[in-house]
């Protein structure tokens, strides 16, 4: 039997590899996110730790220098967090171009892999219609045969 050779498998092998790299760097881009997120939320968590402190300080002995100096720490608290957000905002939109272009490559490939399945379909009725076209031709000898025997012994008796 024949065997099914798909004449465009680079092109599909190569649309698969290029599908795998476009997944490790949509899991890069989400870990590189998650890693901004998590800065985020310590920075928050900080200030408030620096909150909580500033209000501490106005209720115990007022030293003006200790709330000063907790003052500007929430200061540079909501100066570093507003710089993060921006980064976990950069983060978010390198994410959704990895996703676009995950999609895009995941379509490219499913394509190749139906224009693969397409051909062996076609194959396989290629090979089907061999197949009868042979069965044809052995049934039409068959019973050729048997008519060419059949007339000859008439004729010899």
């Amino acid at each position: 039997m024949a065997k099914f050779f798909y004449r465009m498998q680079n092109i599909l092998n190569l649309k698969e590899k290029l599908e795998e790299q476009a997944k490790m760097e949509y899991a890069s881009a989400r870990n590189s996110l998650s890693t901004e997120e998590e800065k985020l939320a310590d920075l928050e968590k900080e200030k408030k730790g620096y909150e909580i402190k500033a209000k501490e300080l106005v209720r115990k002995e007022l030293v003006i220098k200790d709330i000063i100096e907790n003052a500007q720490a929430i200061d540079t608290m909501k100066s570093l967090i507003a710089d993060q957000k921006v980064n976990v905002k950069k983060a978010e939109n390198e994410l959704e171009k990895k996703r676009v272009k995950l999609e895009e490559v995941m379509k490219e490939r499913k394509t190749q892999d139906k224009l693969k399945e397409k051909a062996f379909d076609e194959f396989k009725a290629d090979i089907n219609y061999q197949e009868s076209k042979e069965i044809d031709q052995l049934t039409s000898y068959v019973y050729g045969n048997r008519a060419r025997l059949k007339k000859n012994g008439e004729k010899g008796q």
